[in-house]
């Protein structure tokens, strides 16, 4: 199957490596831990990228614009959670350090991507103003 073009982008790559970590580390816990925090990071983490898949698909830039800001917020929410875990010995220092690299490398990236698909829809907004006012002259 080939894959689209969200699947291609290394800011999504970044986002599921994230949540399959996440995933396997959760797994390993007891009930209640899953049940609260578990639950929660999980769904989180999920979230980062499809918030980005269906930025991608929702056809606009504004809609994708959107949608990237709701997989920072996600992302956010993922970087609480964890604290949550480690500071109630839910997390190792050792899966901490796993984790870790990943979010210093997703968030910034995240940012540039938003900066990227703000850029294009503001060169778009100039593009389609700068139509209107020629097409008003003729």
């Amino acid at each position: 199957m080939e894959k689209t073009n969200f699947e291609k982008l290394r800011v999504y790559k970044l986002a599921e490596n994230l949540a399959d970590r996440i995933w396997d580390v959760v797994l390993k816990w007891d009930y209640l831990a899953q049940d609260t925090i578990g639950k929660q990071m999980i769904r989180a983490a999920d979230s980062i990228g499809a918030n980005i898949a269906e930025g991608t698909g929702r056809g606009t830039l504004r809609d994708n614009r959107r949608f990237i800001r709701m997989a920072r917020g996600s992302l956010y929410e993922t970087q609480h959670w964890l604290r949550r875990a480690y500071k109630r010995a839910l997390l190792s220092k050792q899966q901490v350090e796993s984790i870790k690299p990943i979010i210093s490398e997703l968030s910034p990236t995240l940012n540039a991507y938003f900066r990227s698909v703000n850029q294009a829809a503001v060169d778009q907004t100039k593009r389609s103003t700068k139509y209107k006012v020629q097409s008003s002259k003729a």
